[in-house]
């Protein structure tokens, strides 16, 4: 799931260091990237927001599928691509850069071993993936979005609903100034370059 590299639009949170064309370009370099590695993995279909007709998926390459985000808020969205897509699937956004595609080989074989639902917990509280296999409407809905709150209250509706999980592996997502440091620390910097 992308968001369309718009200035004033993408990654609005790092537009104090980077400004907003550095945001852009930011959120373009990291579409690209997470290309790369989700198709190293699998197959790929990207949903665009708020469509595809964005120059940047237009040069994906031809055998990434392009589709609009649909619905309201990202649940919907997120539940929307997970319903639309043929099982095993794996959600991934594009801001988790330390994410490689052993990380989601791994995730799409414990789906495809039987375990229902696979949640990479990202460092801030939230998830940097979810790999699902078949729709589960709860764990997308109501939930308070870009909060600290989000996998734990994922963890209580993956245990209400009586499914198999498993958290492999926790990382972290590029969100804050701060973020951007331990980029270059981890060897990412070439994602910052002008």
């Amino acid at each position: 799931m992308a968001k369309a590299p718009i200035p004033g639009v993408a990654k609005t949170r790092l537009v104090p260091v980077l400004g907003s064309a550095g945001a852009a370009r930011l959120q373009e370099r990291f579409i690209t990237a997470t290309v790369e590695t989700a198709l190293a993995a699998g197959d790929v279909t990207l949903w665009a927001a708020p469509d595809e007709t964005h120059p940047v998926f237009r040069r994906l390459p031809p055998q990434v599928r392009l589709a609009r985000q649909v619905g309201g808020d990202l649940g919907e969205r997120m539940h929307a691509a997970v319903a639309a897509a043929r099982a095993p699937v794996v959600v991934i956004g594009t801001d988790c850069p330390a994410l490689t595609a052993g990380h989601l080989g791994s995730v799409i074989d414990l789906l495809r071993d039987g375990i229902d639902a696979v949640v990479a917990p990202a460092e801030d509280g939230g998830y940097v993936l979810i790999g699902l296999n078949r729709p589960v409407p709860a764990l997308f809905q109501g939930i308070a979005w870009s909060t600290s709150a989000v996998m734990a209250e994922t963890r209580c509706r993956l245990g209400r609903a009586n499914l198999s999980w498993r958290e492999p592996f926790r990382l972290w997502d590029v969100d804050q100034p701060e973020d951007l440091d331990r980029m270059r620390v981890a060897q990412l910097g070439h994602l910052l370059a002008a």
